[in-house]
C-alpha cells in the first residue's frame, strides 16, 4: 500500500524529536519537499511488488496439547524436497526463529502475530534439497532472548529427562524433540549459547558453527556480529553431516567472508584423534555461579579426551572473565538498535532483507511494547538508556575490545588445537511460575552465559557434548576450535564420543531405572 503523505503534524513531531528548531511556517516550507521525496518509496513498492515472490501453500497444524510431547511443537508439518541426498528419510524440526515458507513464524514472541513467511531460509532449501523431512516448528523463546524454556508465547518448554526442569534456551523446543526421539535432528540459533544451552540441558550435541559458516539468511536477528545457526542432534556423526549440508556462502548473508565453504566435516571424523592437544580452560571452572558437581563431572570427563589418545593439559586465558562483559553491552545495545528500533533486521548492510516481516514485527511492538518478555524490557531499559546517554560509544568500545578477546584465546589456541570448559556453571534449573517475581525469572533466563556467551562475540566453533549425569540431570562439556576448524573440533568431539561408548537418552535412562 502507498505510504500515506504526512502532514503538518507528523513533520513537526520528526523536527521536534530531532530539535530541528523549525517554526511551523518552516515545517510547511519543507512539506512539499518531503512531499516529493517520498514519492520514490511508492515507486520502491510497486517495483518490488513485481519482484516478490509469491508464498507457497504448505499444510500445517498447530497441534493438540495431547500431540505435543514437552510442548516443544509451534506447529508441525511434513514438508519433503529432493528424494535422495545424504538427508534422505531423516527428519528435522526447524527452531521458530527461521522462515519456512507457507509455515507460520512466531519467534516464540506475539509480536509475530499472523507472519507467513514467503521463501525458505537458505538452511531450509539446503536441507530439503538434502532429502530432509521437515516435520515441524520447534518452539523457542520469546524473541530468541532466554537461556531457559521459560518465556515462549505459547508456554514453557519441558525438559525429557525432567519436566519440571528448563530445556534450555532459547532453541529448547529443538533441544527436546530431539532428546525425546520425536525428530532426527533440529536446528538451533545462538547468540548467547542458544544451541549449547539447551544441548547440554537435553543430553545432547549441540554445534555452534564458526560466525559465518552458516548462513543465517532467513532467520530473524538479534545482532548481526554474533548471529549463529546450527545443529542440534543425539551424536556427533548427525552434526557433522547435517553442518555439511547447511555450511557454506549463499551469497546474501554478510556475515560471511568471501570463499566460505563446508569442510569434510564427515571425512574428519574418520581421522584418528591421537595427538591432538586438548587445553582445560582454567578460567571456566570455579565461577561464582559454578555448582561444583558441574565441575567435577567435566573434568571427570575430561579423562576420556585422555583415554582417546589427546594430550591433555590446562591452560588459562584471563580475559575469558571478561568475555560476558564485553557480550552484555553488544547484545544489549545492538539488540536495542537493531532487533527493536530497527525491526529486527536492521539498516546499513548489503544482503536479503524480509521487508514484509519488518514491517508487521514493527508495527506490532510499537503497538503495544507491553508485549515484550521481562528479557526484553531488561534490554531496552539499560540498551536504550546507554544509546541515549554515550550514544553508542560504549557499544563502540566493546566491539573494538572483541579482537582482544578473540586474540586471547587465539593465542590459548596457538599451543593446544583445541580449548576445554564446562558448556555451562550450573545444571538445568527447575522453572519459575510465569506468576515469579521479575528478578527471579530474569535470573533464571540468563544466569548461565558466563560459559556460552564469550565465544558469540569471537566467532570460535564450540560443540558441546554429553560429559554425564549429575543426579539424574544432563550437564556438558565445550569443545572450542580456532576459527574455520569447526572439522577438528567434530572430529574430537566423536573421538570423546567413542571412548565414552555414546551418550545416554532420557527414554534409555527411564528405561533402565
Amino acid at each position: 500500500m502507498p505510504l500515506p503523505p504526512p502532514d503538518h503534524d507528523a513533520l513537526a513531531a520528526v523536527a521536534a524529536g530531532y530539535g530541528l528548531g523549525l517554526s511551523d511556517a518552516a515545517v510547511d516550507e519543507f512539506a512539499p519537499a518531503v512531499s516529493g521525496l517520498l514519492g520514490s518509496w511508492d515507486a520502491v513498492e510497486e517495483l518490488y511488488a513485481a519482484e516478490a515472490p509469491a508464498t507457497p501453500e504448505r499444510a500445517w497444524t498447530r497441534p493438540d496439547p495431547a500431540d505435543n510431547p514437552y510442548n516443544a511443537w509451534y506447529v508441525t508439518t511434513s514438508i519433503t524436497g529432493a528424494s535422495d541426498g545424504p538427508l534422505a528419510g531423516r527428519t528435522v524440526a526447524i527452531k521458530d526463529n527461521t522462515a519456512v515458507a507457507g509455515v507460520p513464524m512466531t519467534n516464540g514472541s506475539d509480536t509475530f502475530d499472523g507472519y507467513v513467511p514467503s521463501t525458505d531460509a537458505t538452511i531450509v532449501r539446503r536441507l530439503l534439497d538434502a532429502g530432509a523431512t521437515i516435520t515441524g516448528k520447534a518452539v523457542c523463546e520469546d524473541l530468541c532472548f532466554a537461556g531457559a524454556s521459560i518465556t515462549a508465547n505459547t508456554g514453557d518448554v519441558e525438559n525429557p529427562w525432567d519436566p519440571a526442569r528448563s530445556a534450555g534456551g532459547s532453541s529448547g523446543g529443538s533441544a527436546a524433540l530431539v532428546a525425546g526421539g520425536v525428530v532426527d535432528m533440529a536446528t538451533g540459533g545462538d547468540q548467547g549459547g542458544s544451541i549449547r544451552m539447551p544441548a547440554a540441558n537435553c543430553g545432547l550435541v549441540g554445534h555452534k558453527p564458526t560466525w559465518g559458516l552458516v548462513p543465517y539468511t532467513g532467520a530473524f536477528p538479534i545482532e548481526a556480529s554474533i548471529d549463529h545457526l546450527g545443529p542440534i542432534t543425539r551424536t556427533v556423526t548427525d552434526a557433522a553431516l547435517m553442518l555439511s549440508v547447511i555450511a557454506g556462502a549463499d551469497g546474501q548473508d554478510p556475515r560471511q567472508p568471501n570463499g566460505v565453504a563446508a569442510d569434510d566435516y564427515l571425512g574428519a571424523l574418520t581421522r584418528d584423534a591421537t595427538g591432538l592437544r586438548v587445553g582445560v580452560l582454567r578460567e571456566g571452572f570455579g565461577l561464582p555461579e559454578s555448582e561444583p558437581e558441574v565441575d567435577d563431572a567435566v573434568r571427570s570427563a575430561v579423562t576420556a579426551l585422555s583415554d582417546a589418545g589427546m594430550d591433555v593439559r590446562e591452560v588459562s586465558v584471563p580475559w575469558h572473565l571478561h568475555g560476558p562483559k564485553i557480550w552484555d553491552v553488544i547484545a544489549t545495545e545492538g539488540a536495542t538498535s537493531q532487533m527493536i528500533e530497527n525491526s529486527g533486521y536492521g539498516l546499513n548492510w548489503k544482503g536479503l532483507y524480509d521487508p514484509e516481516l519488518m514491517e508487521q514485527y514493527g508495527r506490532r511492538w510499537t503497538e503495544d511494547g507491553s508485549r515484550f518478555p521481562d528479557t526484553v524490557k531488561l534490554v531496552l531499559l539499560a540498551g536504550k538508556y546507554g544509546l541515549n546517554t554515550t550514544h553508542g560509544k560504549h557499544y563502540a568500545m566493546a566491539r573494538n575490545l572483541a579482537p582482544k578477546l578473540a586474540a586471547a584465546y587465539d593465542a590459548a589456541l596457538a599451543e593446544v588445537d583445541l580449548l576445554v570448559l564446562p558448556t555451562m556453571a550450573m545444571r538445568a534449573s527447575v522453572r519459575p511460575g510465569r506468576d515469579a517475581p521479575v528478578v527471579e525469572r530474569l535470573g533464571r533466563a540468563l544466569e548461565m552465559l558466563a560459559n556460552t556467551a564469550p565465544f558469540d562475540v569471537t566467532g570460535h566453533p564450540v560443540c558441546t557434548v554429553p560429559a554425564g549425569l549429575v543426579d539424574g540431570v544432563p550437564v556438558g562439556l565445550s569443545l572450542v576450535g580456532r576459527q574455520y576448524e569447526d572439522a577438528t573440533v567434530l572430529r574430537a568431539a566423536h573421538a570423546y564420543e567413542q571412548a565414552v561408548g555414546g551418550f545416554p537418552s532420557p527414554t534409555a535412562v527411564v528405561a533402565q531405572a
